[in-house]
């Protein structure tokens, strides 16, 4: 089945890497336009080069420098996404950042910080987007977690609570919007291999080993299937989620961790 998504205007935060980057390829690609948003304009600016490479035939790409944990700066991004393009059907939460330490270690400040750029630029960026889908009677909202979000570990705080609110927001939001045909879907990452990943290996946690070895002994006994997952990979579902092809999945919060997490 071809997913396209022709005349589809779509927003994504943390977009310059990573899953941010794998989704604004497959949408551009799927035929959509994509206002992608992350905070280093320079970083930002060769990325959304790439993707406009990559677009189909009449998308259109272009990038937003913005810090999407501070309010005003949502607010100047989301005018200039709507003078540049019109309108917006597609909203993808993906922007954040590891943030796992026991629970004694984490400040007020640290907390506010978490909550500000997993949560609440979530809730902004909802606020903003909402009333033009619901006008329209289409709309499609997905807020990228983790797999901390149902099954949280000791350790994890601040982002496994500020993912499991980001989960309640999800379903809120698509039982208050399902009547307005606006779709709000959560898909929560496990092990997938990222610019994080490869920090961290450079950084001496390979011990040694190969990247390939490094990301193969992460997966080995954790993943059912083996393996870590491919940026790709979870591209291609938010891509379907994003589309007419997923017109009856709404209020889910999907795994995508090769069956790693034991709550469905």
């Amino acid at each position: 089945m071809e997913i396209r998504m022709d005349g589809r205007v779509a927003v994504i935060t943390g977009a310059s890497k990573g899953l941010g980057l794998a989704m604004a390829r497959e949408f551009a690609a799927s035929g959509a336009s994509v206002a992608m948003l992350a905070r280093r304009a320079d970083v930002l600016e060769g990325a959304a080069a790439e993707v406009q490479g990559l677009a189909a035939q009449g998308a259109r790409v272009a990038g937003f420098a913005c810090d999407v944990a501070q309010a005003g700066s949502i607010a100047d991004a989301w005018a200039r996404i709507v003078a540049a393009f019109g309108k917006v059907d597609i909203l993808v939460n993906n922007a954040g950042a590891s943030a796992a330490r026991p629970f004694d270690e984490v400040s007020d400040a640290d907390w506010q910080a978490d909550l500000d750029l997993k949560l609440f630029a979530a809730i902004r960026l909802s606020r903003l987007a909402l009333p033009g889908m619901r006008e329209r009677r289409w709309g499609r909202i997905v807020n990228v977690l983790n797999t901390g979000a149902k099954a949280p570990t000791a350790s994890t705080t601040p982002t496994t609570v500020s993912r499991a609110a980001g989960m309640a927001l999800t379903k809120v939001l698509s039982l208050e919007n399902a009547p307005h045909g606006v779709l709000v879907n959560a898909m929560l990452v496990g092990l997938i291999e990222s610019d994080q990943w490869r920090r961290r290996h450079d950084a001496g946690a390979g011990g040694g080993a190969s990247y390939a070895e490094f990301l193969a002994g992460m997966a080995r006994g954790r993943v059912p299937l083996g393996r870590v997952g491919e940026a790709a990979e979870f591209a291609r579902l938010a891509c379907f989620l994003c589309s007419d092809a997923g017109s009856f999945v709404t209020g889910t919060a999907i795994n995508v961790d090769g069956g790693m997490c034991p709550a469905m």
